[in-house]
């Protein structure tokens, strides 16, 4: 971050960081409270992650009513004004990242007395891992300003869209085994889905990274199918 004559506009900047990194570990935390909600039957991780919500809903229109202020108070140009409209940019897919967790975590308590296939939710937690990873790896290519590693995380998001057919059809696998398993299955594929919209909006923050570092931007279409795991079904019986 270059230094300014105006040391207030630095701290202004350096403000929009902090409640983009607070953001981020909160979104971090609901996502990893809902998938423990729905691995493990827990109800009380569930409202955890759903209380978390209105927290992360303010902290996003406290980072675009600073933005808009700094905009207005400033008249930032180049790179500068590419950060704050990156900061606002980043913070509405974070927001939506909460709001995918916390759909993931009403899930869980809908379906916690009625499932009897644990082994469903086996494909949902690979997918976990590599969606918080994803989550993880943008947030510290932010912190650190590292195209190359947001970079990454925009190529690896094909992996997560793999590991979301794998899942699809897992479960309706499940479903046509037994018709008592169709109604949480069903809830289990919009998790997946929740899941897979996690690492869209993960692709969103290292585009819109790589766009406010070097002023140039990634190709439109973000990349689709399998990059290094396979799509094959992970099925445990």
């Amino acid at each position: 971050m270059p230094n300014h004559t105006v040391r207030a506009y630095d701290d202004e900047l350096e403000a929009l960081d902090r409640k983009i990194a607070e953001m981020g570990g909160l979104a971090e935390k609901m996502l990893s409270d809902a998938m423990g909600a729905l691995s493990d039957f827990d109800a009380k991780l569930a409202l955890e992650a759903i209380d978390s919500d209105p927290r992360l809903d303010l902290l996003q229109r406290e980072i675009e009513e600073q933005a808009i202020l700094t905009i207005a108070r400033r008249q930032p140009v180049a790179a500068d004004l590419r950060e704050i409209v990156a900061a606002i940019r980043i913070s509405n897919d974070l927001e939506r990242i909460g709001d995918l967790a916390k759909n993931i975590a009403k899930r869980a308590i809908k379906i916690s007395p009625e499932m009897r296939t644990p082994r469903c939710v086996i494909g949902l937690r690979s997918m976990h891992d590599l969606a918080a990873m994803l989550l993880k790896d943008v947030l510290d290519a932010y912190a650190q300003r590292d195209v190359e590693r947001a970079r990454g995380v925009w190529i690896r998001d094909a992996d997560l869209d793999a590991l979301e057919d794998s899942v699809f059809r897992d479960l309706l696998t499940f479903m046509m085994e037994d018709p008592r398993n169709i109604s949480f299955c069903a809830h289990l594929l919009f998790c997946s889905k929740n899941l897979e919209r996690i690492g869209d909006h993960s692709t969103n923050i290292a585009e819109t990274l790589v766009y406010f570092v070097t002023g140039e931007p990634l190709p439109m279409e973000r990349p689709k199918g399998r990059s290094s795991i396979s799509a094959s079904p992970m099925r445990v019986v």
